[in-house]
């Protein structure tokens, strides 16, 4: 069995095979149920042999009232054991490794039973053959084939690949996507998904934030939490959901209480900002940059408080020059490691998100609540 280290270490190597439970889908897209309507859902690294993102649209495509379902899945699977048990006939063997793509436009009570159950999927599955069509290339999200299914789609729904998790929401923003993905808390602070969350292009989602999930691993995963129903079980401790859908507590303002003083948030050595420990302690007073930890983007209010940048190793290295002097960056004072965390009585502190409050908070509108707030086409996009 594994701590949460070792897995951690897995998904650095690249076993990426961390495969999503049906409570926890069904426990966050429940909350998103008026942006499925007549939409184009598409899951681009699912697979229906082994993929509960694929069977909860499936099975819920009538009730969620979607207009169509897309499914392609990456060559060469490494989960034994599929629970549909989808025939492809004589001419590939194993079609749990080959790469295919899963249109369903309509799924009907086959068995007359009253309920839209996994047996009907399965039936439709095995009798219309415009369902099921093999893919050229290797199914990668990245291929021509993907991307061009990306272009028709309008909301991409999945549990990326951990180690391609940067390239794969810069490709979503790129193209203009909503979407609703699992990732790591980890990346809250990589560049590419940091730089979504300034311009108000990601947030999190409902639940699981920083609490940890378990999923399923093949069995080939030596590294496992426990067993059940005979299948691997493996728990990542910073597993989150992210989208570009508006979430509820984004649009809530943070009660604040708490009034300044320069004893209780003293300045950093090295930034004109103080140090907030919490984000129930940002004070109610205070204008001017404050530092707080990467946890405060689980409660970020884009209309309540402005993201100037994040303090961290390599801060220094990417952030523009006249930002570093607006907030009064000294490169001068040396703590070890890279330069641009914040120093605070000599010692380097943790990676923080220098925020400051908005002086006049804009309330969202009826109206807005209810749209994506995916990022604006460029020219090069449309």
């Amino acid at each position: 069995m594994a701590g949460n280290t070792d897995l951690h270490a897995a998904a650095r190597a690249k076993k990426d095979e961390f495969y999503t439970q049906l409570s926890d889908i069904e426990l966050e897209l429940r909350n998103y149920k008026p942006f499925f309507r007549d939409k184009i859902v598409f899951c681009n690294c699912d697979d229906p042999y082994e993929s509960n993102f694929f069977k909860y649209f499936a099975l819920n495509f009538n009730a969620l009232k979607l207009k169509k379902l897309i499914a392609t899945c990456y060559n060469g699977s490494p989960v034994s054991g599929n629970e549909l048990m989808l025939d492809f006939g004589d001419e590939i063997k194993e079609p749990q490794k080959t790469a295919y793509k899963v249109e369903i436009t309509e799924v009907k009570d086959e068995n007359g039973d009253g309920a839209i159950n996994l047996s009907d999927v399965q039936y439709l599955l095995k009798n219309d053959k415009n369902v099921i069509t093999i893919l050229k290339g290797n199914g990668d999200f990245r291929s021509d084939e993907c991307v061009e299914l990306l272009k028709q789609s309008d909301i991409v729904v999945t549990n990326p690949p951990f180690s391609l998790f940067r390239e794969y929401v810069a490709q979503l923003d790129f193209y203009n996507k909503d979407f609703i993905i699992m990732g790591n808390t980890n990346t809250l602070v990589c560049k590419e998904v940091f730089r979504m969350f300034m311009k108000d292009r990601i947030r999190t989602g409902y639940t699981h934030f920083n609490t940890g999930m378990f999923f399923y691993v093949p069995d080939s995963f030596e590294k496992y939490h426990h067993m059940e129903n005979g299948k691997k079980m493996a728990r990542v401790s910073t597993s989150c959901w992210y989208t570009n859908l508006p979430v509820k507590k984004h649009m809530e303002e943070l009660v604040l209480y708490k009034h300044y003083t320069p004893e209780e948030y003293p300045k950093y050595d090295n930034y004109d900002a103080i140090e907030v420990k919490t984000y129930t302690d940002i004070p109610c007073d205070y204008y001017g940059v404050m530092g707080v930890p990467i946890t405060f983007l689980d409660k970020y209010n884009p209309t309540q408080f402005e993201i100037i940048w994040q303090a961290s190793g390599n801060t220094y290295a990417n952030a523009p020059k006249d930002l570093l002097q607006a907030l009064g960056f000294n490169p001068n004072i040396k703590y070890g490691g890279g330069l641009g965390t914040p120093v605070l009585n000599g010692k380097a502190t943790y990676t923080r998100v220098l925020i400051r409050r908005r002086t006049q908070s804009i309330p969202y509108t009826q109206e807005e609540s209810q749209m994506s707030m995916a990022a604006e086409p460029s020219e090069d996009n449309k």
